[in-house]
């Protein structure tokens, strides 16, 4: 974590890039490791177990780290230092190829990490019972508890350690953090539970679109005029916790072709389908349904989350030509802007929280929480603004920066705090209730597949991102004039025009959510959400009173999560 603050000043100072560079390598780097989240879940869950995949991301994320040390502290792996803003020297291919390198390994260490940290935790308590239950919710607070505290060190202390002390250090650190917590993880090798690779829900998800595309001119008619492939669900494994049986949807039609009986010679004498390519089980197909049911608010997700990466980029540029000073002999670091935009999100949780609700169940005696929609709204309007205050502010940084002739702006960094402010409340509502909505609205055996969407939502607003950067300025660029992006000085571009852009997107975006996505945010299968189906069909998933007491527990586990 202390690298993905940092990394954008690294680069600047160290490998001597420009802004438009930084900026890809950065976004490429982020959609990278969330991408291969995907073959992470795949991996994981088809072939290699959550152990293992664990225990390679960790040696990988190893390897990557030290490779990163080793950039800081070999000066024959970086350019030489840079004297003159306008007339730095360039690092050689050999060179970037050994950062890239490295960055591989942080992201294929990710690809395995993300996917399957807390979900091997949660595979040690049996959650069928109240007091597995219990246990995995005291899980859940030490984890997010040691993960706030790393958090905390590593964006204050670690950061602080790289940019004024030494970079060696301040990578060496988190390296021998992790070559520590690989040791303390194996020596617990005797007394995990480990759970034996099920299969992909991403083999499933490949064999209905085949079957499907397979039957293309069987005509779809009404559920009653059809012969489904609808097998019984085996609940029996220990391993596995029960799954809820999905009922057939009438959306999505098309789809209902691979579950569709067109010969009877398709099933061999055990009932069973004779190609898993040609005919699949009617819940393969419900299964796909909901995943392709969560696609329109995931679009917005992509929307609202590139707002959010500007700051992460563009956002420590600006700060890198301000007025850092705190005193006369202490300078900000610009990793720590992180750190605000975090105390934003947890204010806002612990205002909701702790005194908005208590003060709303007094006044009208009901849990008076906002919706999801309302929250998802509130997240967009919110990315808007700050793309808003961060062109304002940009203009004027560059102005007072060109008056006085200077590279650093006389402009201190506290004026960037505002657009901080507004990225960790961007990130408490849209990006929160969006993986609420993305866990809620999928059944249990896509839990998995659900977190592995939400990081490809970030994935892909990282490379949209890169890809309206570089549009932008070779654009801008053939008009003969300054483009607006692009070299190692801000008072030469012109930011705060891309902040406008990317603010009309967000706008786009808002509209797109109104009028189309936010329909499917209240209308789960069959118009309902998950729990109301099984509350009503108790059959399906144990009585009413235990389904009950069930998503109390549940809530209490998400409300923690959260």
């Amino acid at each position: 974590m202390s690298l993905i603050a940092n990394i954008t000043v690294y680069l600047s100072t160290r490998y001597n890039l420009s802004g438009i560079f930084v900026v890809n390598v950065i976004n490429i780097w982020n959609g990278t490791s969330n991408a291969v989240t995907l073959a992470g879940a795949f991996l994981s869950d088809a072939y290699l177990g959550r152990f293992r995949a664990l225990l390679l991301g960790s040696i990988s994320s190893f390897l990557g780290m030290g490779a990163i040390t080793l950039t800081a502290s070999i000066d024959s792996l970086r350019p030489s230092t840079c004297k003159e803003p306008d007339h730095c020297p360039q690092p050689h291919t050999w060179q970037l190829v050994f950062l890239y390198i490295a960055l591989g390994l942080l992201s294929v260490g990710a690809g395995f990490i993300r996917p399957c940290n807390i979900a091997f935790g949660a595979d040690q308590f049996d959650t069928r019972t109240a007091k597995g239950r219990a246990q995995l919710e005291s899980f859940f607070n030490w984890w997010y508890f040691s993960f706030t505290v790393a958090l905390v060190v590593a964006l204050t202390g670690v950061v602080y350690i790289q940019t004024n002390i030494s970079w060696v250090i301040g990578f060496a650190i988190p390296t021998a953090c992790l070559a520590s917590s690989i040791t303390i993880f194996l020596f617990g090798r005797h007394t995990y539970i480990y759970l034996k690779p099920q299969g992909s829900i991403f083999s499933d998800i490949a064999k209905v679109i085949t079957a499907a595309c397979r039957k293309s001119r069987v005509r779809v008619a009404p559920a009653s005029e059809h012969s489904f492939y609808d097998p019984p669900l085996n609940n029996a494994s220990d391993q596995q916790h029960m799954i809820l049986k999905l009922s057939h949807t009438n959306r999505f039609r098309f789809l209902d072709r691979a579950a569709i009986i067109t010969n009877p010679n398709e099933l061999d004498n055990q009932g069973k389908p004779r190609s898993s390519w040609r005919l699949c089980s009617l819940q393969q197909v419900e299964q796909l349904k909901c995943l392709v049911a969560i696609l329109p608010v995931w679009v917005t997700a992509i929307g609202t989350f590139m707002c959010m990466d500007q700051h992460s980029t563009f956002g420590v540029l600006q700060i890198l030509q301000t007025d850092r000073s705190m005193g006369l002999h202490f300078k900000f670091a610009p990793g720590w802007m992180n750190i605000i935009a975090m105390l934003a999100l947890a204010t806002w949780i612990f205002i909701y929280e702790q005194i908005y609700l208590p003060l709303a169940r007094r006044r009208s005696r009901r849990n008076k929480r906002l919706t999801m929609q309302q929250r998802i709204n509130t997240g967009i309007v919110l990315s808007i603004v700050s793309m808003l205050v961060s062109g304002i502010v940009e203009e004027h940084r560059r102005k007072t920066a060109l008056k006085h002739r200077s590279f650093i702006s006389p402009v201190s960094f506290a004026l960037l705090l505002p657009q901080f402010v507004l990225s960790g409340l961007t990130e408490a509502f849209a990006a929160v209730s969006i993986m609420e909505f993305f866990t809620m609205q999928m059944p249990e055996s896509l839990r998995t597949v659900s977190g592995a969407v939400f990081f490809l939502s970030l994935s892909v607003s990282s490379y949209l991102g890169s890809l309206i950067v570089n549009i932008v300025h070779n654009a801008t660029q053939m008009k003969g004039k300054t483009p607006w992006l692009g070299g190692h000085d801000l008072n030469k571009n012109k930011l705060d025009y891309y902040y406008y852009i990317i603010a009309g997107i967000g706008v786009v975006n808002l509209v797109y959510f109104n009028f189309f996505a936010r329909h499917y945010v209240t209308v789960g299968r069959s118009g309902k959400g998950i729990r109301e189906m099984q509350l009503e069909n108790p059959s399906v998933h144990g009585s009413r009173d235990q389904v009950e007491r069930e998503s109390k527990d549940e809530e209490k586990v998400l409300g923690t999560h959260a």
